[in-house]
């Protein structure tokens, strides 16, 4: 097999301080960023270099989920806020935490956030319905599993532990990793759970066996920060606090690219956030170097 092209796209800026987040927008080209600088800015890759600010918030900003035609901010210290980016203008907020949010996804009209006082806090029409520490450490990322009708939440005391989507009652819970749970995602099929932790390790467990543990690989050299799927679920992409992304074949969890600052211009520290896009398969990264990186896959 042939080692695929990258190409860089774009580098967008405009942030002034370190981007943690991107998340998908309304159509397929566009998305969304949010920063320490507590903006949270809409980019369209058909012309990238022209973000727009969609709302300013105080603190930073670790977590954006679009939410039906509305965005949910996790606005560190001071709870979620519902915006209207289209009318730039906030509809409504809720405190549940003084903790940093660290992660929002949502099923159906649920709201799950994942903050740092180890809670999981479901969210309805705007009323807390549920929340529950399960650790004293921070919740830091969530996975939603519609077809096995389950919620995966991973932990900075390493565990992972799976909800029940529709009662949220705790199912199981295990020691996933050595170090905390940054990164989850289910395969698209639903099949997998993919994680990547604070110990550089990527583990694929087997949903349907009870959460078997069917691979694991030393991924990076530090922290995996975040994980993205192709649309098609044949790829995956890493990135890590060691500044490098990754490019996997899903089935075989090999590694196919890295893409790094001296061979391809990649970011100068910390990647902490990845996308991979439904338009033209476009790549989006995000980093504490203030930038937004745009890349193509040529295989």
């Amino acid at each position: 097999m042939t080692s695929p092209e990258v190409r860089k796209l774009h580098t967008l800026t405009g942030h002034r301080d370190g981007v943690y987040t991107v998340v998908d927008g309304s159509q397929p080209s566009q998305f969304f960023s949010g920063a320490g600088d507590g903006m949270v800015v809409s980019w369209n890759l058909k012309s990238p270099e022209e973000g727009e600010v969609v709302a300013k918030l105080p603190n930073s900003i670790y977590a954006i989920h679009r939410f039906h035609d509305g965005l949910i901010v996790g606005h560190n210290y001071d709870g979620i806020h519902l915006i209207d980016w289209k009318a730039k203008k906030e509809i409504s907020s809720l405190k549940m935490t003084d903790a940093a949010i660290f992660d929002i996804q949502s099923h159906d009209d649920d709201v799950f956030i994942a903050s740092g006082d180890g809670a999981l806090t479901i969210v309805r029409d705007n009323v807390v319905r549920s929340r529950a520490a399960h650790s004293e450490k921070s919740a830091r990322t969530i996975a939603v599993n519609p077809e096995q009708g389950e919620i995966a939440v991973g932990y900075s005391d390493n565990f992972i532990r799976i909800f029940d989507l529709g009662t949220y009652a705790l199912k199981k819970e295990w020691v996933a990793h050595t170090n905390s749970v940054f990164a989850l995602r289910y395969s698209p099929d639903g099949r997998f759970l993919l994680s990547g932790s604070r110990d550089a390790r990527l583990k694929a467990w087997d949903a349907g066996s009870g959460y078997r543990l069917a691979e694991e690989v030393v991924a990076h050299m530090y922290a995996i920060n975040s994980l993205s799927f192709s649309p098609d679920g044949k790829h995956f992409v890493t990135c890590s606090l060691d500044k490098s992304i990754k490019l996997w074949d899903a089935d075989q969890l090999k590694l196919l690219k890295v893409i790094d600052k001296a061979r391809h211009a990649g970011h100068g520290t910390s990647v902490n956030k990845l996308l991979w896009t439904a338009y033209d398969d476009q790549v989006v990264s995000a980093s504490d170097d203030r930038t937004i990186s745009v890349w193509k896959f040529i295989f």
